[in-house]
């Protein structure tokens, strides 16, 4: 009997190319790609914006919102492959996923709509449809009952 105790590595549930399996998501994303982006970032944050808006004192209501502008922003100077390469790292540290096929930056500078429609499609694999926006809470202290004291 061969039995292999070895934990595997988790792996993306789709391919770098496997962009046209959603297509509403694909076309998004090849014409405003600050949309999808904003999206994923979203849900990475927990519905938080990051520390860059609160920087430049960026107040909106929605984290989907100002995550989109910063990157608008950034495609005027053709920089925003970085800031996409950033949550693709903290998408793979979050999940365990391998750089794969290169890479983070080179994925995002080489081929920036489809490593966002794969981290799209990773993120409504794992049960958070970037689609709908941060569902839950921000990340929080759990809440106590009345009678309960810390």
């Amino acid at each position: 009997m061969n039995i292999d105790h070895r934990p595997r590595q988790p792996k993306w549930s789709t391919d770098l190319c496997q962009c046209g399996e959603d297509p509403s998501t694909c076309l998004i994303t090849c014409c405003l790609p600050c949309i999808t982006f904003g999206r994923i970032a979203e849900v990475l944050d927990e519905g938080q914006s990051c520390k860059f808006e609160h920087t430049i004192r960026l107040h909106v209501q929605n984290a989907c919102v100002a995550e989109g502008c910063v990157y608008g922003l950034l495609m005027l100077i053709q920089c925003h492959w970085i800031l996409s390469c950033v949550y693709r790292e903290k998408l793979r540290s979050k999940f365990g996923l391998p750089e794969d096929p290169c890479s983070d930056c080179c994925v995002h500078c080489c081929c920036e709509p489809c490593a966002l429609c794969q981290e799209h499609a990773e993120l409504k694999h794992r049960g958070l449809n970037p689609s709908k926006g941060w569902i839950g809470p921000p990340t929080a202290p759990p809440q106590l009952p009345p009678s309960m004291y810390r």
